[in-house]
C-alpha cells in the first residue's frame, strides 16, 4: 500500500467532526463544538488528520464518543417536532436545503467511505483481509 496521511486516529478524529458537521451543523445551524471550534478550517483544512497523532487514544474515543452522543440528541430533538421530510438548516450556495432524513444517509456513506480506508491499514499491517480474526485471538464461549 502506498505512503498515506490516513491514521486510525485521524480517521477517528475526522469521524467526530464530521457526526458535528452533519447533525449539528447542517442539522440545526450549530456552531461547530470543540476543538473544531477554534480552528481555521480555510488555514488548516486537514487539521484533524495531521492533529491527530498528538492526541491521546483515550481523547480520540472521547471526542468521538461525545460527538455521536450530541448527534442522536438532535436528531431525537428534531424528530421529536416534525418529520424527517423537514429541510434543515443548512443552506447550499444556490439556496437548496436537504431534509433531515439525507443528512444521516450522507453520514452513512461518509462512514463507509473510511471503514473501507480503515480495512486497508489493517491489511497493511498485518496481512488480514476481511472478517479474519487476529492471530492468537479466541472467542468466547460463554
Amino acid at each position: 500500500m502506498a505512503s498515506s496521511a490516513v491514521t486510525p486516529g485521524g480517521l477517528l478524529k475526522h469521524l467526530a467532526l464530521v457526526e458535528d458537521q452533519y447533525l449539528s451543523v447542517r442539522l440545526l445551524g450549530k456552531k461547530p463544538a470543540p476543538p473544531r471550534d477554534a480552528v481555521d478550517r480555510y488555514a488548516e483544512p486537514d487539521w484533524e488528520w495531521s492533529s491527530a497523532a498528538g492526541d491521546p487514544p483515550e481523547r480520540l474515543y472521547t471526542l468521538w464518543t461525545e460527538a455521536v452522543l450530541r448527534s442522536r440528541a438532535n436528531l431525537r430533538e428534531v424528530l421529536a417536532e416534525s418529520d424527517a421530510g423537514r429541510l434543515a438548516a443548512f443552506t447550499t450556495r444556490d439556496g437548496r436545503s436537504p431534509s433531515v432524513r439525507r443528512l444521516p444517509a450522507d453520514l452513512i456513506e461518509e462512514y463507509a467511505r473510511h471503514v473501507g480506508h480503515a480495512d486497508l491499514i489493517r491489511a497493511s499491517v498485518d496481512g488480514r483481509v476481511g472478517e479474519d480474526p487476529p492471530e492468537g485471538f479466541r472467542p468466547r464461549t460463554t
